[in-house]
């Protein structure tokens, strides 16, 4: 049963999370990591605005060490994050870049972080898709792709316990990214079919999703309004020597 679960006779495939990743990533030329709410948004608003990001997978006194040795700031949490600082939020970090130059990031995330993280080191290139950059992130991919492999990955969420929630919005911004490749594997085209059945309304479909509504509960509305602003940036976070930086398609 060995590389069963690795979709290897397909170009494009599809998975959930770290394990998943760990199936379909050996061999493709592309991971592209899918974290709607909010890890890709978030990297996707930094690289609009010049910074550069380092994916991190664990938030505690390590973290802060890794930003002093780079003279980065550190994202902190989100309900703990004052006025004047950078947390997961993609609206926060949009209003404090706005008010102040900020050239360096490190981005805690057990989800998205974590899989870019891992996945860096393969030598394999790394990307961060959201609603907000999948057609740019597609177009940038299809012309360097040259009938290669890609997987592409939907970060999902955790559950209390610490297992895997797959997370909607993840299974749309993937699909999103998708649509329009061919050699796609059931899984991937799953994905794409998911996307579609909500392409003509992701901003309302995004706010009634259990993540959706979750970060609205606490406060966190605007993180949502900001991950629903489908296609409207052409910057594609890619990782290398450590940090994703933006590039244009």
């Amino acid at each position: 049963m060995a590389g069963v679960f690795g979709q290897r006779s397909y170009r494009a495939r599809f998975e959930w999370g770290p394990s998943g990743a760990g199936e379909i990533a050996p061999g493709a030329a592309f991971v592209v990591v899918v974290d709607v709410l909010s890890f890709t948004t978030t990297l996707g608003v930094a690289a609009e605005h010049g910074i550069a990001v380092m994916p991190y997978p664990w938030r505690d006194d390590s973290a802060a060490t890794v930003a002093g040795q780079h003279r980065a700031e550190l994202a902190v949490g989100r309900t703990a994050a004052g006025p004047d600082e950078i947390s997961l939020s993609p609206a926060a970090l949009r209003r404090v870049a706005s008010r102040r130059p900020v050239e360096r990031l490190v981005l805690p995330s057990p989800n998205g972080s974590a899989v870019s993280a891992r996945f860096a080191r393969t030598g394999t290139t790394v990307i961060g898709v959201s609603l907000r950059n999948a057609r740019a992130a597609s177009t940038w991919v299809r012309a360097r792709l040259n009938g290669q492999p890609l997987a592409v990955v939907a970060a999902g969420e955790r559950w209390p316990d610490g297992g895997l929630r797959p997370a909607i919005e993840d299974l749309w911004g993937a699909g999103a990214f998708l649509d329009g490749f061919d050699g796609l594997s059931p899984e991937a085209e799953t994905a794409v079919a998911a996307y579609r059945a909500v392409a003509g309304r992701l901003p309302e479909a995004l706010a009634a999703s259990s993540s959706g509504r979750e970060l609205a509960a606490i406060g966190f509305a605007a993180d949502v309004a900001v991950a629903g602003e489908a296609d409207v940036s052409e910057v594609v976070p890619v990782f290398g020597d450590g940090w994703f930086r933006g590039v244009m398609p």
